[in-house]
């Protein structure tokens, strides 16, 4: 069987959020299976990955995107360093940038891409069983290969459609119509959704099976999807979650090459205990305090406005008896207040970007990992987190509900129902009352460390869904 998977982004070529880590794991274990081939195709991004590694170019073509003719060049990695074989589309102009996300014009890029992707196969003659798309930048794929003549030599070809976050849908007027290549005016209904062009809806009308990534984050969008809710309810037999894995030889305190201090389950406290105490000293921490931690973007829907109030009435009820390490960036209003609050507080210490090497060490260092989140389809850090022995304290939803189970009900973690800072700054104190159990703590440990979060269970289904 052999499927393409279509993504903006892939751990470790290009990365944002998790779409990356998924993409980046999920063929790599499809591989192990026998008779399975799985690629990636991605924009080409100006990035450490793309020249220290030997790409050879596999096709050099044209397009034509309304008054432009757009060149479509096709590089192959050489090696399969990443276990699949890796190939990158550059459009000079669009798809030769610094980053994946950000430009003005960013529905021409997502266009030009899918067209780019297209073309290319359908150019070569190269005819997959499965296209797996990922997220909205590549969910006009399953229209135009049914809709555009252009691409007659892949009509017929299987699609999958995965919703990794429904917030975002890539609406568009339009006018943006403009740029796709030529179809039938009569099937735009397969485009359009009050009155826009909606990739994620599209991709939810037009391919033959779509699946999120958690069951509870499925259950939730017949619910809650930002205006799809009746779309999804009416392609529900087409619906399936899917929990995500994480690729458990990049995440493995065993053999992690970013960590002071390499552990394995059995020397979890003392592994654990020498790392925080490199970390803390450098962010003047106090390693005898309790550390917290939260890794991940500014934003809104993670719970990221939440922060500053979190870290000051913390601190402030607790006497000053913990330590909170923040890594991330987005939204400035939040990056500003915590900013403020890191000079005001000794045992606050706050990172800004993202540094793949530091999320490691946090892992690692910290007692608890903070996700409150609002809306959290699947959610990767608290299956890192507790493959590194770290407790996580999540607001039940979407993924996380999957994936963590209240200590009280003989899970291993901590929940909270409320998205609000006093709901989860009351979860830090119940955490508190754990951390000075040390029986329990390290019973905790342990039990976290020894959880099955591989990829291995989850590629299974999804090769499960694509012999559907």
């Amino acid at each position: 069987m052999k499927i393409f998977n279509l993504s903006i982004e892939c751990y470790p070529v290009a990365k944002v959020g998790g779409l990356a880590d998924v993409v980046g794991a999920l063929p790599k274990y499809l591989n192990k299976i026998e008779g399975v081939e799985a690629s990636v195709i991605m924009p080409w991004y100006n990035k450490p990955f793309v020249h220290e590694h030997r790409f050879e170019v596999v096709f050099d073509g044209w397009i034509h995107q309304f008054d432009q003719t757009l060149q479509v060049i096709v590089m192959k990695e050489r090696t399969k360093v990443l276990g699949f074989d890796l190939y990158l589309v550059k459009i000079p102009g669009l798809l030769d940038r610094d980053n994946p996300y950000g430009y003005w014009d960013e529905s021409q890029q997502f266009i030009a891409f899918q067209h780019g992707v297209l073309h290319w196969l359908s150019a070569m003659k190269i005819r997959p069983d499965i296209l797996h798309c990922h997220d909205y930048h590549t969910g006009l794929v399953p229209f135009m290969v049914e809709n555009c003549p252009e691409f007659s030599f892949l009509k017929g070809v299987k699609t999958i459609g995965t919703i990794h976050n429904g917030e975002y849908q890539g609406q568009m007027s339009w006018q943006m119509a403009k740029y796709l290549p030529w179809f039938d005016g009569s099937k735009k209904g397969l485009l359009d959704w009050d009155g826009f062009i909606n990739p994620l809806a599209s991709m939810i009308k037009c391919c033959h099976e779509f699946n999120a990534v958690s069951g509870g984050y499925m259950a939730e969008l017949f619910e809650n999807f930002r205006g799809l809710e009746s779309l999804v309810q009416q392609e529900h037999q087409k619906a399936h979650g899917i929990i995500n894995g994480i690729d458990t030889e990049v995440w493995d305190p065993m053999t992690d090459s970013f960590l002071d201090f390499n552990y394995a389950q059995k020397d979890a406290a003392k592994g654990k205990l020498k790392n925080k105490i490199e970390l803390c000293e450098e962010y003047g921490l106090d390693p005898k305090l309790p550390l917290f931690s939260f890794i991940g973007r500014f934003a809104v829907e993670k719970g990221a406005d939440f922060l500053p109030e979190i870290v000051r009435k913390s601190i402030q009820e607790t006497f000053g008896a913990i330590n909170i390490i923040i890594l991330g960036s987005g939204e400035k209003g939040i990056e500003y207040q915590l900013s403020d609050l890191s000079y005001h507080f000794s045992n606050f210490a706050l990172d800004l970007g993202y540094k793949e090497y530091l999320s490691h060490k946090i892992y690692a260092s910290s007692d608890f990992l903070l996700m409150p989140s609002r809306v959290e389809p699947c959610g990767l850090n608290q299956m890192y987190a507790m493959r590194y022995g770290t407790i996580p304290i999540v607001r039940y939803t979407g993924g996380l509900r999957d994936t963590v189970e209240d200590i009280s009900t003989g899970g291993n973690g901590l929940n909270f129902t409320e998205a609000s800072a006093d709901a989860a700054v009351h979860g830090i104190h119940r955490a508190l009352h754990i951390y000075y159990q040390k029986d329990l703590m390290k019973d905790l440990v342990q039990s976290n460390m020894s959880l099955d979060f591989s990829w291995e269970k989850s590629a299974e289904t999804y090769l499960d869904l694509y012999k559907m």
